[in-house]
């Protein structure tokens, strides 16, 4: 059967043979004096003429095609390099959209018998092939979702990696910065002795204050590297904010007013989260000291579903440069502080399977939070 388009090349091409041969004929008939052929031929040339017209018209007039699809193959290509499985779930039916997926389910297309977490539209965790995968759908209709399977593994030894790497370059750099003038002093003691200066002994009394502030360092660092898991059990509250409270004053004294508010019962580990908080509240004291307004530092610790501790202070505030830094092992900025002090805070309130964060307020607050 014959289409539209091809019907017009059909008829343009005829209307082009005609016009040529009509021509011809008319060129002929003038030169012999047939003046009755003539006039046939220029009628059959009209003709050939207007049908042409007409086509060109129709054609001018039609809408034009619509664009042919375009082939996904690009996207395909470029969906087949993606590292991430991507797969495309239809209800009970799971299809693998590029390589890394297929490679995983050995399988060309649709997967035979999925996992069912997959087919679980409320499921966020797969566990397949020896390791933990995170699902990352888009919901595509009532029935339909692309979903990407993040590697849960991989990506936590991609933190670990980084952190050690952190941990190692911040090592050396304490390391360095420690042992350079003690290998200075040593080597003005060495003179000083062969010489009979006098300088020798406050020359090794400052080699050993600063063989004391690196051994220092190394036991914070251990301290932080070694910290035991949580030995929990149930902990009145308000008997752990009066030990902290006996404590407080008797470091700070009556320079920095504490205000205390505890209620309610909670299952920690009460030697480490005492630590935690302690070093929250020396922090709060140590920056409420350096403000020209009161000294004063808050705690409020509160039980229930959710241990709640907030310790807040009068002091001048966090810059926001510093604040991405704060949690980080052996950032200080107070003269012989160890820097770990917060860095352990965190990592007690995580090993409780908590978190503390600095919120977001006018004011210093730290807020440590410990599921029941």
């Amino acid at each position: 059967m014959l289409t539209p388009e091809r019907r017009r090349t059909l008829a343009a091409l005829g209307s082009g043979i005609t016009l040529t041969a009509g021509g011809a004929a008319a060129l002929a008939a003038a030169q012999a004096g047939m003046w009755g052929t003539l006039l046939g031929t220029g009628g059959v040339v009209a003709w050939a003429l207007t049908l042409g017209c007409w086509v060109a018209a129709r054609r001018g007039g039609a809408p034009a095609p619509a664009p042919a699809a375009r082939s996904d193959g690009p996207i395909a290509a470029l969906l087949d390099q993606v590292p991430v499985p991507l797969l495309r779930i239809e209800g009970e039916q799971v299809r693998a959209i590029n390589r890394a997926a297929r490679a995983l389910f050995v399988a060309d297309d649709r997967i035979p018998a999925p996992p069912p977490a997959l087919t679980d539209p409320a499921a966020r965790h797969l566990r397949h092939a020896g390791r933990r995968w995170r699902i990352d759908s888009v919901a595509l209709g009532s029935a339909h979702r692309l979903a990407a399977l993040i590697d849960v593994d991989a990506e936590e030894h991609a933190a670990q990696e980084r952190a050690q790497d952190e941990m190692i370059d911040i090592l050396g750099h304490e390391l360095l910065n420690g042992l350079s003038p003690i290998v200075s002093l040593a080597d003005s003691a060495v003179t000083a002795a062969q010489q009979g200066d006098a300088m020798l002994g406050d020359i090794l009394a400052t080699l050993a204050r600063r063989a004391e502030g690196l051994e220092g360092f190394t036991r914070a660092y251990r301290e932080l590297a070694r910290l035991p898991d949580p030995m929990v059990a149930p902990v009145a509250l308000d008997a752990l904010a009066d030990d902290l409270a006996r404590l407080f004053r008797g470091r700070f004294g009556t320079g920095v007013t504490l205000a205390v508010a505890a209620e309610g019962v909670a299952t920690i580990d009460r030697a480490q989260v005492v630590q935690a908080v302690w070093a929250l509240l020396q922090n709060g004291a140590e920056a409420a000291r350096t403000a020209p307004a009161p000294a004063r530092v808050t705690l409020s610790i509160a039980g229930g579903e959710r241990l709640t501790i907030e310790v807040a202070d009068s002091g001048p505030g966090i810059a926001a440069a510093d604040r991405a830094r704060i949690f980080r092992a052996f950032h200080t900025d107070k003269p012989g502080g160890s820097g770990i002090g917060l860095t352990l805070a965190r990592r007690i309130a995580r090993a409780h399977g908590g978190e503390l964060a600095l919120l977001d307020t006018g004011e210093t607050r730290f807020r440590l939070t410990v599921p029941a």
